[in-house]
């Protein structure tokens, strides 16, 4: 069963991010991660939310996407995420194939 990781994200400093977003996507595809949605316009069309970036990323199986948030290759990006932007990250699992 897929799982789905969703960022609400706001960049901090521009290149912080770039070095950021290029060390994450390098370690998603790493643990079989796959971006679907990474940025773009945002419609709202209920509630107050007003999110500045929105990124969701699948990955096969909810195990791996935590294989992936704790391994030493996404560290590297989690050490300049502080810098970078601020952001609110959960895990979702999808549903699978009927």
């Amino acid at each position: 069963m897929p799982a789905y990781l969703i960022s609400d994200v706001t960049a901090k400093d521009a290149a912080a991010f770039e070095t950021y977003r290029t060390r994450a996507a390098a370690s998603i595809a790493q643990y079989g991660g796959r971006y679907l949605v990474r940025g773009g316009p945002i419609e709202p069309l209920e509630g107050q939310w007003m999110p500045r970036t929105i990124v969701v990323v699948e990955f096969p199986a909810t195990e791996q996407a935590r294989l992936w948030y704790r391994s030493p290759e996404y560290a590297d990006a989690l050490a300049v995420r502080d810098e970078a932007l601020t952001r609110h990250l959960i895990l979702v699992d999808g549903i699978g194939e009927s």
